[in-house]
Order: structure tokens, then C-alpha cells, then sequence
């Protein structure tokens, strides 16, 4: 019964969003709306990710960590509550977001929510986008308080111009803010706290300001995190050539995110290689295993549960996606 999954996405209504991920994508996406995130593949009391595809089409993530967890998740740990330990998404920020933190797992529980640590791939970017991440070399608490008491405390962030192909890691506890004019995938634990610490004082749709968590975020803030660097883009140089490329972007105990190349008429076969997301960010990508063969484009994914044996990876056109394996 175990083969490779895909998943109707959720998408989500954003202050920040836009209408990228229907044109770059195709994503069927609500009319007249601000989209700022499409869910992939969750497990969250907000939002439980429907199987789209063979016999166990109409099931959901849910069910299958509720009947199927081992044969699913293999070595790989369900989160606290039971659930799937990742929640994978698209976001699309045509405005800047908050300024905000997201709890360490030492404190998450006293201050009544989850840990939460991501990374960020940069699927699209304009000339002017950009990231907040970090904090600048010196900058103090008491500094940090100050300048959130008179409105400037964006002058603590260190910032990044980005572009398409660059990666930032962002652990529990590291301040940042997705700048405005960038398409990115994002990798995270399974968790949807945030605190915000400044948010630019936008008012929603119904002309309120939106809630701050200073007291939490204050709390959560690594102040010896200075000038956080981006993961360096190794396979950015290279053309796809005619054998398949790898660079590990990420190896954290959490999750470990590699970028993976396949040339045109490659193909790969794996045995048991454990739970495995893929993500593809250009070509096009066949993944074949249990009997059901999937076609991923850009902006697709599937998940490859522990219990399948065996699969096949082929590109009929130069592809580009990331692998994704939970710790």
C-alpha cells in the first residue's frame, strides 16, 4: 500500500502575500485574495495534508500517522503530540514580514508554545529582495529593548540581499523577517508558533494592528547570534552536465535538505532509502515505487514513505529539487 504521495495543497490567506504561486506554479489559488503561504504537506490542527493520488487518495496525513506511523516514519520520530515531525511549505512575500523569533525547545513549553526551527530556499527573488536575519555585531538587549520602545529596532537586524538559488538555515531563537519580492520553500519542524516583535505598524484587512509577543519574543532571542551567514550556493556555477549533483545545504538533527541536479534521461534507482520529501524547483521529475508512478513540476512534491523498498528517480527534463530527509 506504501507508495510515493502527493498532497493537495492548503493555502493561506497573508497581509504580506501575493499572487506568485499561481504563476509561477499554476496553483489553483482562491480568487482576489493575497495567498502568502501554500501548505504542502502538514499535519496541524490548522491544516492536515489530503492524499491526491492512488489508492489511498482522499485519506489524509492524519490517518496515516494515526494507522500507518511506522510503516510512514521508519527511524524518524513523530513529533511530542503524535504528529507528522515536519510541515513543508511555499511562501510567497510580496510585502515585508514581521520582525519575529521562534521559541527554543528549552523554553517553547514556558511560554505556552512549540520550537521551531526552518530553512529558506529562494526559488525567486526581485533585484531588491531581501532578508532580516540576526543581529548586527554588538548589538545588546538593552539596545534591542530600546529601539522596540521608539520604533527602529529594524536597525538591529543584520540584513542579506538575496537571490534565486540562495539558502539561509534559521534556528530556534534567531531573529528574521522575510523581506518583500521573494518565492521560497521552507523546511520546518512541525510547529506554527511565532512571536512578533515589530510589524512595521501594518494594520490587517479590518484596519487593527496586528499582535505583538514582546515579553515571548524577548524571552526566545539569541542575543549572541550576530551576522548569520547564507548557505553558500555550490552547485550555482555548475550547468546540470551530464551526471547528477548533490550539495547538502543543511544537516541539522531536525532535518537534512539537500539540493539535488538530474540531467535529462537520468535515471536513479534507490533501496530503502528511508522517509524522503522531494521538492522540485525546475524540470520535470518521475518518481516511481510501489506500483504508482508520480510526474512532479515545479512547485510539486511527493513523500516517499520508510516502508517503501524501493523507487525510481527519472528526469525528462534537466531537474532541480530538494531532498529532504527528517532527522
Amino acid at each position: 500500500m506504501f507508495y510515493p504521495l502527493t498532497f493537495r495543497p492548503i493555502f493561506k490567506e497573508r497581509i504580506w502575500g501575493g499572487r506568485n504561486l499561481e504563476r509561477l506554479y499554476a496553483k489553483p489559488l482562491p480568487p482576489a485574495v493575497p495567498i502568502g503561504e501554500s501548505w504542502e504537506i502538514t499535519d496541524r490542527p490548522e491544516g492536515v495534508s489530503e492524499i491526491t493520488n492512488g489508492p489511498l487518495a482522499g485519506r489524509d496525513l492524519r490517518w496515516l500517522m494515526e494507522n500507518h506511523a511506522a510503516e510512514l516514519l521508519g527511524r524518524t520520530d513523530p513529533t511530542a503530540a503524535g504528529r507528522f515531525p515536519l510541515l513543508v511549505k511555499i511562501l510567497d512575500a510580496q510585502d515585508v514580514l514581521s520582525l519575529q523569533v521562534h521559541p527554543p525547545a528549552a523554553l517553547a513549553p514556558s511560554l505556552g508554545g512549540e520550537p521551531k526551527t526552518e530553512m529558506w530556499y529562494f526559488a525567486e527573488t526581485t533585484p531588491t529582495a531581501e532578508i532580516f536575519v540576526g543581529l548586527k555585531r554588538g548589538v545588546t538587549r538593552a539596545e534591542f529593548e530600546q529601539r522596540l520602545a521608539d520604533g527602529s529596532v529594524a536597525q538591529c537586524f543584520h540584513r542579506h540581499a538575496v537571490r534565486a538559488g540562495n539558502a539561509m538555515f534559521l534556528p530556534s531563537g534567531r531573529v528574521h523577517a522575510l523581506g518583500a519580492g521573494s518565492v521560497i520553500f521552507e523546511i520546518q519542524q512541525n510547529s506554527d508558533t511565532t512571536y512578533r516583535v515589530f510589524d512595521w505598524n501594518r494594520r490587517d484587512k479590518d484596519g487593527n494592528l496586528r499582535e505583538l509577543h514582546i515579553a515571548q519574543g524577548l524571552a526566545s532571542i539569541d542575543f549572541t547570534d550576530f551576522e548569520p551567514p547564507l548557505i553558500p550556493n555550490r552547485l550555482a556555477a555548475n550547468s546540470a552536465g551530464p551526471t547528477a549533483q548533490a550539495d547538502t545545504l543543511v544537516s541539522d538533527p531536525l532535518f537534512e535538505v539537500t539540493l539535488r541536479r538530474e540531467p535529462a534521461g537520468r535515471s536513479e534507482q534507490r533501496m530503502r532509502p528511508g522517509l524522503l520529501i522531494l521538492a522540485v524547483l525546475a524540470g520535470e521529475l518521475t518518481v516511481t515505487g510501489g506500483g504508482q508512478t508520480v510526474v512532479l513540476r515545479p512547485g510539486q512534491f511527493c513523500l516517499l514513505p520508510a516502508a517503501l523498498a524501493e523507487f525510481t528517480l527519472a528526469a525528462h527534463a534537466d531537474a532541480k529539487f530538494l531532498q529532504v530527509r527528517p532527522g
